[in-house]
């Protein structure tokens, strides 16, 4: 007696197709509003975030925002 295998890759029972409901990809990324503006931060400071934006090959001025970003987000009292 041969049974056949089933494989778990494969769909099972009647399908349907989905619409496509997902936005495309520059509806998916939001500007944030910024304000330009002149801050005078510690050496050490400058240098830890231009080290680590060089390894995560990202702006260290981001780096520096999202922190700022976060720090609002957990202490705002909205």
């Amino acid at each position: 007696m041969r049974k056949d295998k089933i494989d778990p890759d494969m769909p099972i029972g009647k399908l349907t197709r989905v619409k496509d409901f997902l936005p495309p990809p520059e509806k998916l990324v939001f500007p944030k509003a910024t304000v330009k503006i002149t801050i005078s931060l510690s050496r050490a400071s400058v240098e830890f975030f231009k080290h680590q934006a060089k390894e995560q090959h990202v702006k260290y001025q981001q780096m520096i925002r999202e922190l700022l970003d976060r720090y609002v987000t957990h202490y705002s009292y909205e």
